[in-house]
């Protein structure tokens, strides 16, 4: 099964302030295992994720690849690994295709691991994430780290996702099957 993650509030903790460092860029305990147990498990692992910060002059790419490489370095240290890290550089007034919830980040998943979204589940803490799945046909799942939990506060009868409190009961879920 492909498991598709969004970065801030998946995988790290997010910051409103946006995460510009490595220094500033911490994971969510538990979160990391659940990636290298996915992938003990046979599944690949690939990350999606806005970064508008790099159009509005917040951090640039060479500081992003940095935190992705801490990111990588930290899951390679338990045995994990990504399959793909995807990510759009654009502010949102610029009207992209890869920005979510549009789903140009998925079709770039798709194109490099040749694949299509039928055994497949985005893991996301907000609407966009969830919106962007299902505009390929993904499944999808929200967790309450990051911006889900203000997401339920201000949509108390979400229905669009299964909700779980965070990416390692999401991966018990996977795994139980």
């Amino acid at each position: 099964m492909l498991i598709i993650l969004d970065r801030d509030g998946v995988i790290n903790e997010d910051s409103d302030e946006y995460i510009k460092t490595p220094d500033e860029w911490t994971p969510i305990p538990g979160s990391l295992e659940a990636i290298a147990r996915l992938n003990q498990a046979g599944h690949q692992v690939v990350v999606i994720t806005n970064q508008s910060g790099i159009a509005r002059g917040l951090y640039d790419e060479r500081a992003l690849e940095e935190i992705h490489q801490k990111m990588t370095q930290m899951l390679a240290n338990i045995g994990g690994h990504l399959d793909g890290i995807f990510y759009c550089p654009h502010h949102p007034d610029d009207h992209c295709d890869c920005r979510k919830p549009k789903p140009g980040l998925m079709h770039q998943v798709a194109e490099a691991l040749q694949t299509d979204f039928s055994h497949a589940l985005m893991v996301g803490d907000a609407e966009r994430d969830i919106d962007c799945a299902h505009a390929v046909g993904c499944k999808a799942a929200l967790v309450l780290t990051g911006k889900g939990c203000r997401l339920l506060q201000r949509s108390p009868n979400w229905n669009k996702a299964p909700v779980f409190e965070d990416l390692s009961y999401v991966v018990d879920a996977i795994l139980a099957q």
